[in-house]
């Protein structure tokens, strides 16, 4: 399919006053571009540990807003067909509209197609099978290749949810679970995103296991992961929330009550997170965390031990770190 793509240039300060303004008559899903340095709550979400410096704000936005072009060169905008040319119209309109009571800086629009691209499944294109010690990771468009025939076999597609095994902190969380992981282990998966560890625990014995993460993404992928690696429905429940703040969730999660607790965050998520999470574990249970870029190595595991757990392990790989401790 083909794409209109409305660009405006702007200021900041009014981007979310115009993506209101323009969703009103139509216009929905925004691309936002500026230098505004990611908040506390953004890092969180995000799996990298340390971001490159970004430019300096600068105070300009870009905001994009993509709208399907039919076969007959026509738009349609809230069930309504439209040409470009008076669906720009509109949205000058509203523009100058904005700049008669605020500053929206310049406000200037271009118009550009855009090439024919599935946005949701461009992603496949560098995603493709891989292996981490004996187990085969594939996604599910995908066949496995003849030397990897005995293998382990999981098949995940992580789609707009995280996870898919590649990277260092994930394969360290992995080996950690296959040591500690018995027939009789409850597991917590704090942060599970596309399920890959909650589903592995399953598929190496583990009893049951409870995911839970932020983002409403996970919903479809752990419903669609565990689909893909036959996990019955009552062995892996997911739980959406943040478990470090809701007490409603953790209440959900229950106390006293898990094996082990996994978690392949961020190390200042894994801060604030120990505290509360050594209450979910019970007597005896492993704590398993990583996410962790080498350097605060010392401040991950002085939290695990301020929680009152014993540190049994560190592990690296790469730049990477992975922690596991036990309650005592």
């Amino acid at each position: 399919m083909k794409w209109m793509k409305f660009r405006i240039k702007t200021i900041t300060e009014a981007e979310d006053v115009i993506v209101s303004t323009l969703y009103d008559i139509g216009l929905e899903g925004a691309q936002i571009e500026d230098k505004v340095p990611l908040t506390t709550a953004e890092k969180e979400q995000m799996f990298v540990d340390i971001l490159p410096d970004g430019p300096a704000d600068d105070g300009i936005a870009y905001l994009s807003f993509f709208v399907e072009e039919k076969e007959n060169g026509l738009l349609e905008v809230a069930g309504e067909d439209k040409t470009s040319e008076q669906l720009l119209a509109e949205i000058r309109e509203e523009l100058s509209g904005l700049q008669e009571f605020m500053d929206i800086g310049e406000g200037t629009v271009s118009v550009d197609e855009t090439e024919d691209i599935d946005w949701i499944n461009n992603w496949k294109q560098y995603f493709h099978q891989f292996t981490i010690d004996d187990i085969l990771v594939i996604p599910s468009w995908e066949e496995a290749e003849p030397e990897n025939e005995g293998r382990l076999v999981l098949h995940i597609d992580p789609g707009t949810a995280f996870g898919t095994g590649m990277h260092d902190t994930t394969q360290l969380c992995i080996r950690a679970l296959r040591k500690y992981i018995t027939k009789d282990t409850v597991l917590l998966d704090v942060g599970t995103g596309s399920g890959i560890l909650a589903i592995l625990s399953l598929m190496f014995g583990a009893k049951k296991a409870i995911g839970t993460d932020l983002d409403i993404c996970a919903v479809d992928a752990v419903r669609e992961n565990k689909e893909a690696n036959g996990i019955p429905e009552d062995s892996f429940e997911l739980l959406i929330g943040n478990i470090i703040t809701d007490k409603e969730v953790q209440d959900q999660v229950g106390y006293e009550c898990y094996d082990i607790v996994v978690a392949n965050i961020l190390a200042e998520v894994l801060v604030p997170l120990t505290p509360v999470i050594v209450h979910q574990l019970k007597k005896g249970g492993i704590y398993i965390t990583s996410g962790i870029i080498d350097d605060k190595e010392e401040t991950v595991a002085a939290a695990v031990r301020a929680a009152g757990l014993t540190v049994l392990d560190i592990q690296h790989q790469g730049e990477w770190v992975s922690v596991v401790a036990r309650k005592e």
